[in-house]
Order: structure tokens, then sequence, then C-alpha cells
């Protein structure tokens, strides 16, 4: 038998589509809990327990809803270990953030040494980022640039790439294997269109 979902999982996902109900993903009018939604269904479906799951829901809520008191929001109804993984998947909880390539660099840096169950979210986190990247690529061109405010074009081929090769030799094997191909995807279309 596979996993079991509690109603743990149940107040996980009311807890975050209140938290992001204002929120809607990079340059579109998706609500972005459906990226939530992507990336713990990636976690299920790769073997994540029902902590990673929930953390899966929660991966950017003290990044992009409210920093350190959120974190004790989630501290409080859904534990400890939820909580370390998603602060392990959180490169700023300061407000304001710092500049965006020295976050991104920091979470770099120390992806390696983060334990399987963030890396297990990270993977997921970003694969489903790529994806959306790279369809939006392909429908809209260059403009899907000019969503990314913090690395523009060349800075955010530049973090998914060093993301995945963080990733390579520790992470989850078959969801950075995925990142590894979709960036892969993303850098040859970017190539043709710059050629």
């Amino acid at each position: 038998m596979g996993l079991r979902l509690t109603s743990r999982f149940e107040d996980a996902l009311v807890f975050a589509a209140q938290l992001h109900r204002e929120q809607c993903r990079k340059g579109s009018n998706v609500p972005y809990v459906s990226h939530l939604l992507a990336v713990s269904s990636l976690v299920i479906e790769h073997g994540g327990d029902e902590d990673q799951a929930i953390a899966a829901l929660l991966h950017d809520a003290i990044e992009d809803q409210g920093g350190p008191p959120t974190r004790d929001r989630i501290l409080r109804r859904f534990g400890e270990r939820v909580t370390r993984i998603v602060e392990g998947c959180t490169d700023s909880q300061a407000d304001p953030k710092p500049p965006w390539r020295a976050r991104k660099e920091a979470f770099i840096a120390g992806i390696s040494e983060k334990p399987p169950s963030v890396q297990l979210v990270c993977a997921a986190d970003k694969l489903h980022n790529a994806r959306c990247i790279l369809s939006d690529y392909r429908n809209v061109g260059e403009k899907v640039w000019e969503r990314f405010k913090g690395g523009g074009r060349e800075g955010t081929l530049w973090y998914y790439r060093e993301l995945a090769n963080a990733l390579l030799p520790s992470g989850p094997t078959e969801l950075v294997d995925e990142l590894e191909r979709v960036v892969g995807e993303i850098e040859r279309l970017a190539d043709k269109k710059r050629g």
C-alpha cells in the first residue's frame, strides 16, 4: 500500500491556499497554489512521506508570505520536521531580502549539504519551475525573461544550471535527472533564440 495522507495534509493544503490566496505565478493569471500542488505531487510520486508532501505545499510560505511569523505558525501547526524542510527550501527570511544574486549563490553553495528531505522538495520545486519556464518560453519566446526581475535571462539560466549541477551528485536521482534534461532544453532553446 502506498502513502496514506492524513488530515494534516488536508490542513496544510487549506493553509497553503489561504497564505497564497492573492498570489499568481510570475507573468500569468494562474493561481500560485497550482505550483504548490504540482511540487507536492512530484514529492509524493518520488517517494516522499507526508511531512515532505506538507513541506512541499508550504515551501514558499516563509520566503513569500510573512517570514519568521509564518515560520512560527508552520512550527505550531505542522511540527519541527516540516518546518526544517521548509526552512531548508527558503533562500531568505530577511525583510528586505538581500540582493538576488547573493541569495541564489548562498543557496546553491549549501544545497549539497542539506538533508535528503530538503533536497527532494527543492528538486521538485525547481523541476516544476523549469518545466513552466520551458513551456512559457516555447509559447511567448524571449518575453518570458521579463518575469524574472532579479536575474533576467542570463541570471535565471545561470541559476537553474548551477542548481542542477549542485544537486546532481547527491540529490534525488530521477527528479534531478529530469531537472537536468529540462534545464538543458531551456539552454538549447535560448541558444537558438540568441543565434
